[in-house]
This record gives structure tokens, sequence and C-alpha cells, in this order.
């Protein structure tokens, strides 16, 4: 019993509440425990026999006191005999007694062994809950952190770009119109998401909340794991102390949280103010708008409103005088038109021409009605210079308040994406030719804000669906067709145009149509101005060929007409020199070349017709060649800022693999067709010239002569290992706009050039031009080291002779003046690139003579 008892405190005590004991410690504990037991079962049940276990010297001690015991216990049943049934009976207690001890101390140990392995599983659980809770503490530290920055910077920084914003929105929506209020919605719509970031923010907080819970439910359930293995108090300790970090942990999310709460509030009070703010701002600002806006409207816009009258004339659902009379209110730019056009844009076309129709029109305008036909406009429909002047003049002098029309042929190949609300009118114009009335498609758009009206023949012949716009065999036929049709739809509209201006052959037809055609059926009271952009095509055929669009051939197959001066076939251009009430060319010294050798046998006839006849030189778009704003370049710049033009200069020699360890090293330009005209034979010597002075030649361009194409074909190969020669025998836009910027210099070696565009483009981009001096181009560029020219007129470098030596001594002088003067470069650099090339001049020069034209119409009628 005593053994018993023992056992039992030595349970009891680790049943009680302590640090738990080692696990290798009890495992030692619970073996000795068993070979003790073993070795009492073995000296009961042999009693004669020596027990062999272990050699621990503890283990020994017992073993040899069991044995003592057993041997008292043999001497003692001797000293009885057999027949003392008192003996016999204690022995048998004994036995039994000690195989009771030995049940009561296995089930002892089986239970110490539980408990120490519940002591061991749950310290494993506290050490992973101990990391889970590090784990947890430090996230919620940097959400702490995270929510304290969101709190007190984020949201005070975006109140404060909303402020700033807001104040800027004041500011300027004083000068917006009221077509600018969408970048203000759009200000709105990102102040909404950075709302809604935050309260991203605040879920993902919330996800944290979430954690936390779940955590709480885990120290539950350990909860009663504990109480089930009988260790309370263990368990109520480790609880507290979690259930206490989460609590702090819980009230320091929500404090950080309501805090949160409360900036998202005040923000989303500045955000309805914002808007309060802004709607009243855009309220006054359109009344102001709309009390002063005529000035500021759109061109398209007005353009729009002049095709829409036209197409409702041509439709007949108007009469010639209700069109009159709104064509007049659009070229006044009068602001109830507008009104009525923007509040009902969105209703039936039935519903704005009625409002228009209610309006009372009163007075007159000063403004002009100026009907441009041509076979070509930048950039819908675009071959050369004729493409370039038709949108910048038409946009210039659209500018000065005249009423602008074009009238194109609606070629197949033209790039219908550059047109706007382009749309086929519910009507068919029919025109005459070769004895027969054909119909003709009207479509309308506009084209870079400007109206334009183009003519699709039903035609069996097809004349503008050839994927191509000149070159044909009958082109003849193509173009005088287009010209009756571009004057039967003016007739049949009813327009009562002040100029009608007709370019190159291809339209010169117009001229002699209308005053032997049309004038006779009470179409008379415009004026025809004929602009010849070079008099190297001049459209002549055999002269029965005029009787297409209803001509008459013995009318005007004489001398005085339309005969060509040097054979007996007929002149296009000459008719429209004759018949012509201006007659203009592109510059003023090409005016003067041509009325010599340079006019290719009509110098005699534009002697005759001298007084009509001037040069005005072109302009060119400077929206669209600006270097501080070209979409096209690596980098912009202006004449104030010339880092962004070697900084072009560096990505050209990359893209065409040119040599880039000078980067000084001059790099000479050139973009041209490879024709006669422009000089060949020069522009192959500047590429040689230019390598031997060791510098950079880029040429763009090709030829449709084919021997001229095949000989620069050969150049480009010879040069094909060179890395400072690249000739790109084609054409491409956004390239040309890149060599303009790279290049310091720009060579134009023309043999005659009626005007020229491309150095005034390349001076825009600060390339000082070579060129020889004749057309536009001597009243263009003035030579640099010319005395007597003024210093500050003086633009580039110039030569006269068309020959080698000539071209050769002007870039001589370039070079020069490039490497040993790089301070004074850069002056003619950026003295270039302020000149204006823009059409305001020369817009001002054709208003005069329109202006004195349609005066003496008046005057005459």
């Amino acid at each position: 019993m005593a053994c018993s008892t023992a056992a039992g405190v030595e349970a009891t005590a680790l049943l009680s509440p302590r640090p738990a004991p080692c696990p290798v410690a009890g495992r030692r504990v619970a073996q000795f425990c068993r070979t003790r037991h073993r070795s009492l079962r073995a000296a009961a049940q042999c009693p004669g026999q020596k027990s062999t276990t272990g050699a621990d010297p503890l283990n020994g001690a017992s073993v040899q006191s069991d044995e003592a015991a057993v041997s008292t216990g043999k001497g003692r049943q001797r000293s009885y005999g057999d027949g003392d049934g008192i003996s016999n009976l204690q022995l048998e207690d004994l036995v039994g007694m000690i195989q009771s001890t030995e049940k009561n101390i296995l089930l002892l140990n089986q239970a110490r062994v539980q408990a120490l392995e519940h002591a061991d599983k749950i310290l494993k659980e506290k050490e992973a809950l101990q990391r889970k809770i590090n784990i947890l503490e430090t996230k919620l530290s940097e959400a702490d952190a995270q929510h304290k920055l969101s709190t007190e910077g984020n949201f005070n920084a975006s109140l404060r770009e909303l402020e700033s914003r807001f104040i800027a929105a004041q500011a300027d929506m004083m000068k917006l119109g009221p077509r600018k209020y969408d970048a203000w919605w759009e200000k709105v719509e990102k102040l909404e998401d950075l709302l809604e970031t935050t309260a991203n923010q605040v879920e993902h907080a919330a996800l944290v909340l979430d954690h936390n819970h779940d955590l709480q439910d885990k120290l539950d359930k350990l909860d009663e794991s504990l109480q089930a293995a009988n260790i309370s108090k263990f368990s109520s300790y480790l609880v507290d102390l979690l259930q206490q970090k989460v609590k702090s942990v819980e009230e320091r999310f929500q404090a950080c949280n309501h805090e949160m709460h409360s900036q998202i509030e005040l923000y989303e009070h500045s955000i309805v103010e914002f808007h309060g703010t802004l709607s009243k701002l855009i309220e006054e600002s359109e009344k102001r708008s709309l009390e002063n806006f005529t000035g500021n409207m759109p061109s398209e816009l007005w353009s729009r409103i002049s095709l829409l009258i036209d197409g409702w004339l041509l439709e007949k659902k108007i009469s010639y005088n209700d069109a009159n009379t709104l064509r007049e209110m659009v070229r006044k730019r009068d602001s109830r038109l507008r009104e009525a056009y923007l509040s009902c844009r969105d209703t039936e076309s039935r519903e704005v021409m009625d409002n228009f129709l209610r309006m009372a029109l009163p007075g007159t305008s000063s403004g002009l009605h100026i009907a441009h036909i041509a076979a070509e406009m930048a950039p819908v429909a675009k071959v050369g210079g004729l493409a370039d002047v038709i949108s910048g003049l038409g946009k210039a002098l659209q500018k000065k308040g005249h009423l602008v029309e074009i009238i194109l042929p609606k070629y197949d190949c033209m790039q219908v994406d550059q047109v706007s609300n382009l749309k086929v009118l519910d009507v068919l114009v029919q025109s005459y030719f070769e004895g027969n009335m054909f119909n003709n498609k009207i479509w309308t758009g506009t084209v870079e804000g400007l109206p334009v009206y183009f003519i699709e023949p039903e035609h069996p012949a097809k004349f503008f669906w050839r994927a191509q716009y000149y070159g044909e065999h009958d082109d003849f036929k193509r173009f005088s067709y287009f010209s009756r049709a571009a004057l039967e739809l003016l007739y049949q509209s009813g327009k009562k145009v002040d100029i009608i201006h007709c370019h190159d052959w291809q339209t010169a037809f117009v001229a002699p149509l209308y005053w032997d055609v049309y004038a006779n059926l009470g179409f008379n009271s415009a004026r025809i101005c004929f602009t010849c952009h070079n008099f190297e095509y001049q459209g002549s055929a055999p002269a029965r060929d005029l009787a297409w669009c209803g001509l008459d051939v013995e009318h005007l197959d004489r001398p005085d007409r339309m005969r060509d001066n040097s054979h007996g076939r007929i002149n296009v251009v000459k008719g429209a020199i004759v018949y012509s009430n201006i007659v203009t060319t592109v510059s003023p010294t090409y005016a003067l070349e041509v009325r010599s050798e340079g006019g290719r046998g009509l110098q005699d006839t534009l002697k005759v017709h001298s007084r009509k006849f001037l040069g005005i030189l072109n302009g060119i778009d400077t929206n669209t060649w600006n270097p501080s704003t070209d979409r096209y370049l690596k980098v912009q710049y202006n004449a104030n800022d010339l880092q962004g033009k070697a900084a072009n200069k560096a990505a050209l020699r990359k893209q065409l693999n040119l040599a880039s360890a000078y980067p000084s090293q001059p790099l000479v330009g050139c973009i041209t067709r490879l024709v006669p005209q422009k000089g060949v034979h020069l522009i192959r010597h500047a590429i040689y010239k230019t390598a031997e002075l060791g510098g950079q030649f880029v040429l763009l361009g090709s030829s449709p002569v084919p021997d001229i194409q095949r000989e620069f074909e050969g150049i480009a190969e010879y040069f094909q290992n060179n890395n400072n020669i690249r000739l790109l025998l084609k054409y491409d836009d956004a390239l040309s706009h890149c060599i303009y910027a790279a290049s310091d210099m720009f060579i134009v070696p023309s043999i005659f050039e009626p005007c020229g565009l491309t150095q005034m483009i390349a001076m825009r981009y600060g390339s000082v031009p070579i060129v020889r001096k004749t057309g536009g181009l001597n009243d263009s560029v003035f030579d640099f080291d010319d005395e007597a020219i003024p210093m500050e007129v003086r633009n580039g470098f110039t030569f006269v002779k068309a020959d080698e030596q000539g071209l050769s001594g002007a870039m001589e002088r370039a070079f020069n003046c490039y490497t040993r003067k790089p301070e004074v470069w850069k002056q003619l650099v950026q003295k270039d690139m302020r000149i204006d090339f823009s059409w305001d001049t020369s817009a001002s020069q054709y208003e005069d003579i329109y202006q004195k034209a349609a005066a003496r119409a008046r005057a005459a009628a």
C-alpha cells in the first residue's frame, strides 16, 4: 500500500497546474517504472531465479532489495512446513498485493504519459499561436501606420489637391466656352476615383478585422481543448492574455477606422460643394458665351451648318431666297443661328430647318462667298503643293470671315478617314457630257474645318474610280467632265457666289464654261479667279475634244482664245487666262519668269493680259508644320530652346543607322520629287559634295521617270555601306517631319521653282536652306553673305547658275559658317525659325483682289 500511495501522490503531482516537464524526462521516468515492474513480476513468479534486468545502479539496488524480501519469504515458507495453512495464505496475499500494485502502477503510468502528451501538444499549439500573434501584431501595426498615413497624409493631400484644382477651376471657367466643360467633368471623375480608392482601403481594413475575429474563434476552440485536458488554469491564463491583445488591436483599429470615416465624410462633402460650384460656374460661363460667342465657334461647325443649308436647297426643301438668307447668316456668324443649331442638332432635320426658317435676318455682310474648284486638297487628296494651297488658303480666308467652300472629285483612293461627317445627299445633280445628261451623286463633309462637296459621276467610264488621281489616258475627258459638273452643282444650288477660284489645267475648263454657258443661263454673279501653280502643265488636246463638256469648238478654236500659240491644238490653261477675271501664279519672281521663256509658250498671252496677272507667294500651314507641337518628332522644340533639335538629329541617325560619333557633324537634308525640274543632276552632285566636305546626307523622294529612278537606285547601292549617306527612294510623311527637324542644312537646287514649300518648312524647323535663285526660292531665301541685303533679312545660302560649280560654292560657304562660327550659325537658325511663312499675308493679298473683282461685278450689275 505504501507503493500505491506513493504512486498516487506522484500522479496527483503530475496533474497539478505547474510548468510542464520535459518530454524526454517523462519518457525516462516511464522506462524506469516499466523496468521496475518487470523485475517485481519476475521475482514473484520465479523465486529461485536471479534478475538480469538492467545495469542501472538504481535498478540494481531495487532488484537486490526485492530479492532479499523474496528470500525472507522463502525462508519463512520452509520454517512453517507443508501443513502450515497460514503461511500459504500469507504468500498468496503477498503475490496478490504485488500484482495489484503492478496494475496500479501501470494505470498511473499510462495516465502520466497521456498528461505529458497533452502538455507537449499544448506547448506546440502555444508556440504556433504565439507566432501567429506576432505576425498579426506586425500586420496590424502596418495597417495602423497605413491608415494613419492615409488619414493624415493622403486625405489631406487629396483635399489640398482638390482645393488647388477648385481654385484653378474658378479661374479657368471664366475663360472656357461651353464646349470645353468635358475636361472639368473628367477632373471630377478623377476625384471620384480617388474616393473609390479610399473605400477600397476601408474594405481592406475590414478584412484585417475579420482576420482578428478568426483568431478569437481559434482561442475559443483552444480554451475548450485545454478544459478537456484538465489544464484550465493554463488555458485561462493564455486565453486572457490573447484576448487582451486582440481587444487592444480592435480598439486601435476602430479608432483609426472612425477617423478615416470622418475624413471620407469631409471629402465627400467637398466633392458635393465642388460639383455645385462647378455647375454654377458653367451656367454663368454659358450665359456669357452665348452673348459673345460668334468669334469663338469652331469653323467646322459653321461649315456643317453651311452644308446643311445647301443640302436642303438641293433636295428642294427650302427656296433659293431662304437659302441665300441663311447663307448670309452663316457668313455673318450670327449667334442666333448657332444657338438654334446646337439646341436642335440631336432632333429631326425638319425641326432644325423649321427653326432656321423662323429667323428674320436683316442686313448684309462684307464677307465674300468663295468656291474653290480643284483636283486636290490636303490631306484628303494630296499629290503635290496644290493640295496644301487649297486647304491652307481656304482656312486663312475662312478665319477672315469669308464663306469658303471646296468642290472636289470623289476619288476612290482618297483618304476618307480625313473627312468628318461624310454623307451623301438625297439628290442627284445632272450634268451635260458628250450629248447626254448624266447623274452625279453629291457627297458632303468637312476637311480641316472647311465645307467640301465631293462629286461622284454615274458615268460608265467610272472617271474617278481608277485607284489614282492623275496619269490616266483620258485625264482630259475626266477633268472636263468634273469642271462641268462642279458648275452645274453651283448653278442648281442657286448660290450667289462672289468668287469661283479654279486651279491648274484640271479645272481651267471652268472659266470658258462659266462665261460661255452658265452666264447665259443667269448664273453670272461670280467672278473667276484662275491660279496656275506650274506652267509646265497646260492641258492641251485636239480642238474637237472641247465639245465633250459642251463648249463651242468653232467659237473657241481661235488664236485669241484657246488655240495653243505653238501648234494647232487647244490649250486649256490659255483659255483660263483669257476668260478669267483674275489670273495668279504662286510667287512674284515666277510671275516675271513666265512672261519670258518660263511661260512655256504662253508668255505672249500673259503679256496681253498682264493687267489681271500677278504673283502671290504661297504660305505654309503653320499648325501642321510646327516643331513645338509636331507629334512626329521625338522631342518638340522652338527657337528659344534648340536642344530638342539636337535630340531629333540623334534620333534620326539612330533610326537610319548613320554614324553618330560626332554629334556636331553637319547633316544635309533633301525632300523632293526626282524630276528634271528639281535639278536631279545637282542633287546627285550635292550627295558627293557633302561626303567630300565631311558631312552626312539624307534624301527622301522618288521619281516617276524610270531612268531617273534607276540612276538614284544605283547611287543608293554605291553608298549602302557608307554610314554617312542615306537615300530613301520613297515618300514618307512622318519621316519627312523627322528629316526637317534633324537636318542642319536643306538643299533645293531647282532648275525652276514656281513657289516651293520645302525651303519654308525647313526654315520653320531650323534647317538653313541652300537654294538656287529662281521662282519662289528667290522670294523667300536671301543670301547670308550678300552685303547688299539687310542683315536681318538674310536667311540662307543661294547660287545663280544651275551648275555644279555654283552649288559647290554655296555649300562650302554654308559648311564654313557651320563649323567655324557656331554662335553665328545658331543665331541664323533662330532667325529662320521666327520668320512668318503663314498664309495670313498671302490670304490678305487674295482677299484684296477678290474684293476689287466683286466690287466691279456689283457695279456692273
